[in-house]
């Protein structure tokens, strides 16, 4: 499976409830946080809700 480094950018407060969720779901906890994670149709999915609030790099 391809992995993914997703890196949280800007902060999930004043977001609603639903996209902090998916936050801490995929990991991130905290600004500049980042996680590699394999890319499932479920992880890609959780990314698209919450694209404007993270970066994502694709691993070798």
């Amino acid at each position: 499976m391809i992995k993914i480094k997703i890196t949280q950018v800007k902060s999930g407060i004043d977001r609603p409830e639903r996209q902090k969720r998916t936050l801490v779901a995929l990991g991130l906890r905290k600004l500049n946080a980042s996680v590699e994670v394999e890319a499932t149709p479920q992880i890609k999915g959780m990314v698209t809700k919450v694209a404007h609030l993270v970066k994502v790099e694709e691993l070798a």
